[in-house]
């Protein structure tokens, strides 16, 4: 069986999408159970299901964008 390698992708103002088998670990250090091939992880710290993307970037506007430079 050949492991594919895995694949994160940036979404723009949203989560990282997370594509093959990789492991996942948790703040203890342990392990994270993740039955998916394809798993969303949280960018703008607001989700209430961390490490995993519960969407709550769109309702807090985050946005990956650069700061504009002040004049």
């Amino acid at each position: 069986m050949t492991e594919q390698i895995a694949r994160v992708t940036a979404c723009p103002n949203g989560p990282l999408l997370v594509r093959g088998h990789v492991e996942i670990l948790g703040d203890d250090g342990k392990p994270l159970h993740n039955p998916r091939r394809t798993v969303a992880l949280c960018r703008c710290g607001a989700s209430a299901i961390k490490p995993w993307c519960d969407g709550t970037h769109k309702l807090t506007r985050f946005t990956t964008e650069a700061p504009a430079a002040a004049d």
